[in-house]
């Protein structure tokens, strides 16, 4: 795909991702609707975009059904829709009996519903030849302990993602998946990061995964995880899980010991 002149929306585009993302689809011609719940950080955003009359600030409180509903009609007048990328997400590092409901169900809404809803909600509003692009993680792929609501949403929106696929190809229309792993966003708590730290874990830029994303966007690849190493762990766990078990288990020491004083992960 070429993303010139291409109509874009993103969520989650106040975030480190989407800030990133947003920056680079514009300098490559992109047309953006940059969707986000914090707004001194979208109009932020938005100065330092190029050419800044031809994108659109849609602030969200909630993603409610209303704000959905109303997005959508926002492409009724003429207005087709190429890229959807459901970027938004929720983490929370903690053990799951330290999880409160609220904490489960805001990661179930913003990395499960929201997708689903809002794909629903602007699936007729695509041209031919559309993409709608997920962003998992490698965690839903590997189920990390201090991850377990996480890990399942993103293993939920990975399955969505590839039934949706085979179900809309003959349309003309795309669904890829980009699985990150560890980012420098402000999705991660301090906790998570001395995590990361201690176990050596690979942690990238939002910059680096946002070219990722580009990059799937411009070759139309349906599935792509960040991380020669993350790629194998995920194979190994898919094949062979009782290694991954072994290594983790291994590691199970160093990682409760930052799951004692967990800080909740913030919205992207």
């Amino acid at each position: 795909m070429n993303l010139q002149n291409k109509n874009v929306l993103i969520t989650g585009a106040s975030g480190g991702i989407g800030q990133a993302l947003s920056l680079q689809l514009a300098e490559a011609g992109a047309f953006l609707w940059l969707v986000g719940r914090n707004r001194e950080a979208l109009e932020k955003l938005y100065a330092q975009l190029p050419h800044r009359e031809r994108h659109k600030v849609i602030l969200m409180n909630r993603y409610s059904d209303e704000e959905i509903y109303h997005l959508a009609e926002s492409f009724q007048a003429g207005v087709r829709l190429d890229v959807l990328i459901n970027n938004a997400g929720s983490s929370c590092f903690a053990l799951f009996d330290k999880q409160s409901f609220s904490d489960i169900r805001e990661q179930i809404h913003t990395n499960v519903e929201l997708p689903m809803l809002l794909t629903r909600a602007l699936c007729k509003q695509f041209r031919e030849g559309g993409v709608i692009l997920n962003i998992g993680s490698v965690l839903g792929e590997i189920g990390h302990p201090g991850y377990s609501v996480y890990s399942a949403t993103k293993a939920s929106i990975h399955r969505f993602s590839e039934a949706l696929g085979r179900e809309v190809a003959p349309l003309g229309l795309s669904v890829l998946y980009v699985a990150p792993r560890a980012t420098s966003t402000r999705l991660n708590s301090d906790a998570a990061y001395a995590m990361n730290n201690a176990l050596g874990n690979r942690c990238d830029t939002p910059e680096t995964v946002a070219r990722h994303v580009i990059a799937a966007l411009e070759q139309n690849t349906l599935r792509s995880r960040i991380g020669l190493a993350e790629r194998l762990f995920v194979k190994i766990n898919a094949l062979f899980p009782s290694i991954v078990d072994r290594a983790l288990s291994k590691k199970l020491p160093t990682i409760m010991r930052h799951l004692r004083s967990p800080v909740k992960g913030s919205l992207k």
